[in-house]
């Protein structure tokens, strides 16, 4: 479906990783969701979960929304997330965990830092995805390899992230 739409979706994820958070940005629009999903989810055959803010979790959405892999999150409350992600990553033999770090699909200046921090505590390498909307592709940058510097690495994510386009370019990553 993803094909019929226009989208051109590359690469996959490294064969040799079984679980990774994947950062997904530029995150500008509902429609990266399903374009992201459709395209883990339908031609790469990857098991996503995704973190998703809990106020989207209301009957009769939150069925659909755990049958999609949504794991939800309370913004405003420590709930010790990242302690129960490396649990569930320790737990499993597969892990896909998508993250978008701008923590909203307005422009923010500041990102969140759960991917690393949840990156750090399972052992999980970061991987970089994108949707770009200016040329219609979206797949794998590549897997970046953290320095214990959260504040250089994110700006360094950053930087590679503003060749991307999203939907609405005006909420995207400068």
């Amino acid at each position: 479906m993803i094909k019929a739409m226009g989208w051109d979706i590359h690469p996959e994820l490294p064969p040799e990783i079984n679980k990774c958070v994947l950062v997904m940005a530029p995150h500008t629009s509902n429609w990266d969701f399903f374009i992201g999903h459709m395209a883990f989810w339908g031609i790469f055959k990857v098991d996503v979960k995704f973190l998703i803010k809990k106020e989207l979790y209301i009957p009769p959405f939150s069925w659909f929304l755990n049958w999609m892999g949504g794991i939800p999150v309370d913004r405003k409350q420590k709930t010790n997330l990242t302690e129960k992600l490396k649990t569930q990553f320790d737990n499993s033999k597969q892990l896909t965990l998508v993250v978008s770090p701008e923590g909203t699909r307005s422009y923010s200046k500041k990102w969140k830092k759960g991917f690393y921090y949840i990156a750090q505590a399972a052992n999980v390498p970061i991987v970089l995805g994108f949707i770009d909307y200016a040329t219609k592709t979206g797949g794998i940058i590549q897997v970046f390899k953290p320095t214990n510097n959260i504040e250089a690495d994110i700006a360094t994510i950053k930087e590679i992230y503003k060749n991307y386009s999203g939907k609405y370019p005006e909420n995207g990553i400068k």
